[in-house]
């Protein structure tokens, strides 16, 4: 018998709302089929830093990183249909033509659809953390998938990530340290200050308003040798 997959993510029927849907149906060249081969110089028409945001919410990291910067190019993977409306109304509102957009499973775009060494910098901002022991398990930041990061990023490719979860945080350094496809830029055991890149949410705002704690991790690609 086959072993199922074990997803880090559940797809739940969220609300989405008129607006978001309409964006949808009408702004679909911004969004990649899932089960092709991604050519991204020939997506974007152009030959240029490729940033990836894997779980990007409701995508307002991602639009203000993408109009920050539009000498970079963007690709967001989110599952979540109102989080793909909601960016693809900031794209409109913005008028970015540097972010392109895949509903699908992490793991599949990674193993399917990217080509290997095709990406320059991977962002991963509060993924799930799954904080009940037993779902541990489906927390996305494992080593499997640590290995599939490291076949698309280019040599000294970089990898942020940030969670608000101090145990999923400890859980991070520990296997991201082992992995040995890459070097903590701050050194072993140790978390990164903030990334200056990354866009202060709403979320997080709250959080610090509360008290909350978030802790950074900057990682490099090791050249492969």
């Amino acid at each position: 018998m086959e072993q199922r997959t074990i997803r880090s993510f559940v797809r739940r029927n969220g609300r989405i709302t008129d607006s978001q849907h309409r964006a949808i149906e009408t702004l679909n060249q911004f969004i990649l089929p899932i089960d092709k081969k991604l050519d991204l110089n020939t997506l974007f028409q152009r030959d240029a830093e490729k940033h990836l945001e894997i779980g990007f919410g409701m995508g307002d990291s991602l639009a203000e990183m993408a109009a920050k910067h539009p000498e970079h190019d963007y690709l967001g993977i989110e599952v979540y249909q109102a989080g793909v409306g909601h960016l693809l109304l900031q794209l409109e509102k913005l008028f970015l033509k540097n972010i392109r957009i895949l509903s699908t499973d992490a793991v599949n775009v990674l193993k399917e659809q990217l080509e290997p060494q095709s990406i320059d910098v991977i962002y991963i901002f509060f993924p799930d953390p799954w904080h009940k022991k037993r779902h541990h398990k489906r927390r996305l930041i494992q080593t499997a998938f640590l290995d599939l990061l490291a076949t698309v990023l280019k040599k000294d490719g970089k990898l942020y990530i940030a969670t608000d979860w101090e145990n999923y945080a400890e859980h991070i350094l520990e296997v991201a340290d082992q992995h040995p496809a890459f070097i903590n830029q701050f050194g072993k055991g140790n978390f990164a200050p903030r990334n200056e890149e990354r866009p202060l949410t709403k979320f997080e705002k709250r959080g610090q308003r509360l008290g909350h704690g978030v802790w950074d991790f900057a990682y490099q690609c090791v050249p492969n040798e």
